[in-house]
């Protein structure tokens, strides 16, 4: 009897425990385990550079858990897909599905192609809680605002799956490597500006376990009162490792309520719905696919925005003068990651204080994060600038001043990704340009030339926001 081969197509699902679709693969006989970086993404939409490194990283690992079975291509995806099936004989290929909208388009195309000739397609959700065409309101739209969403939607509809054990049993078709290779990705430029990102992560499926048990063991039950302190190691840092698939949100899920149970914890809610963010982010993504390039509330395509290759440069560079800023965007450079608070700030500067339109800084946290995800990326920003669905009012704009003072106290986090700030006294090292001069000399500081002197005032340029925002308030 001659055992069924299957073409193993994995996507953003870089792992071997709970994969659907690999065990799914498995159960049905011998596989064939692909990966494919599709160069047929949109315009800009390909994995920008510190993406690229993890994924590399990310790649190498898999194919070392398939024992070096993962066969790697580079091309598009709707033509070696068809080829592939051709090659090796098979007449099966399973997947997990993506919801980003032009990997939505490509997959249905590709699975009609193949289905029209008899080949066999079988898809499974292997990255979502809920999926984003399963939970919608009593009249049957879309969700808009996420507390119902998450309450009335997901948290009242089936419970999520509880996570696979990885496939008792991988057999491997006995074919030809016919890939082209980890290292033709060229996912790695020839200098090695990745070394500082390289010591702060630990990319694969191990890394991701190793993540999520140090969060559950250290800061979970603290998640509440530490998740907003930049100089604490109060998140879970499981953002990148969920967006590549290494691990899946229902092994984090199921991880934290099979640890703290059922009773009622506010630290492990909080985290949960942080998760139901994530959930919510996908959600408009699937349902708003135009939200990647237009403002969710078309109110905002009439704002004036303004634009100053200087000012852009100064934010991305970490050099405006705003210490919380910098020490952000520095953050962001050395380690292709920044703290959840501390992104909401430099969004705020970005879009209010300096007027700029929100792409800007999602092209940037595109190429420089190695949790670049198109849908929390798109829903982040646009939340940020007041443009998206269940966005942050307009007129609230962040003080970085405030905001510094009031969650890195100490300046721990300022003072380590701008080491220049670090002997001025905690009253100053927030707003060092409020500092006297005899006290900036003390620290060592010359505004101008040791530490920028602040690209806009603070309070001028709220007031400019606010009155941007008065002439499209009303149409």
């Amino acid at each position: 009897m001659t055992v069924p081969v299957s073409i193993m197509w994995f996507k953003k699902d870089l792992r071997v425990k709970d994969n659907p679709a690999l065990n799914a693969a498995c159960d049905a006989g011998k596989i064939i385990p692909v990966y494919i970086f599709d160069t047929d993404a949109p315009e800009g939409r390909l994995p920008g550079g510190a993406s690229q490194w993890w994924l590399h990283e990310s790649l190498r690992q898999l194919d070392e858990r398939l024992n070096g079975h993962l066969q790697i291509f580079k091309g598009d995806a709707k033509k070696i897909i068809p080829e592939l099936m051709d090659a090796f004989g098979t007449r099966h290929i399973f997947w997990n599905r993506l919801y980003e909208p032009w990997a939505i388009r490509r997959d249905k195309a590709l699975k009609k192609q193949l289905e029209d000739n008899d080949y066999k397609v079988h898809s499974f959700n292997g990255s979502l809680l809920w999926e984003p065409m399963k939970i919608e309101t009593k009249s049957g739209t879309p969700y808009k605002v996420y507390t119902p969403f998450y309450k009335k939607g997901c948290l009242q509809a089936a419970e999520p799956r509880y996570p696979k054990a990885p496939p008792a049993r991988i057999t491997y078709a006995d074919v030809p490597d016919k890939g082209d290779g980890l290292d033709a990705l060229g996912l790695l430029p020839d200098i090695n500006w990745y070394s500082d990102i390289q010591s702060a992560w630990k990319p694969g499926e191990e890394g991701a376990a190793d993540r999520l048990s140090t969060f559950i063991n250290d800061s979970a039950q603290q998640y509440n009162e530490q998740r907003d302190l930049p100089a604490v190691e109060g998140t879970s840092c499981l953002s990148p490792h969920l967006h590549w698939g290494e691990i899946s949100p229902n092994q984090v899920w199921y991880a934290i309520k099979d640890k703290f149970g059922e009773s009622e914890n506010k630290d492990i809610d909080t985290f949960l719905s942080e998760l139901g963010w994530r959930e919510f982010s996908y959600y408009l993504l699937y349902h708003f696919p135009d939200m990647v390039d237009k403002n969710f509330n078309d109110k905002f395509d009439k704002f004036n925005w303004r634009y100053s290759e200087n000012d852009l440069k100064a934010w991305q560079k970490g050099k405006t003068g705003i210490p919380i800023v910098d020490a952000g965007m520095r953050q962001l450079w050395q380690c292709g990651w920044m703290h959840n608070r501390v992104r909401m700030i430099v969004g705020s500067f970005l879009v209010k204080n300096l007027l700029m339109h929100w792409h800007q800084g999602e092209q940037w946290f595109w190429d420089c994060l190695v949790d670049a995800d198109l849908a929390n990326n798109t829903a982040g920003w646009q939340w940020v600038a007041g443009s998206g669905a269940d966005a942050a009012p307009y007129f609230r704009v962040f003080n970085p001043v405030l905001q510094g003072e009031k969650f890195d106290k100490e300046g721990e986090y300022v003072s380590h990704y701008c080491p220049e700030l670090k002997d001025l006294p905690q009253k100053y090292i927030h707003k060092p340009w409020k500092a006297p001069d005899d006290v900036l000399s003390e620290a060592g500081i010359t505004l101008g030339e040791d530490y920028p002197e602040p690209l806009v005032d603070l309070k001028a340029s709220r007031k400019r926001a606010l009155e941007a925002f008065d002439e499209i308030k009303g149409s």
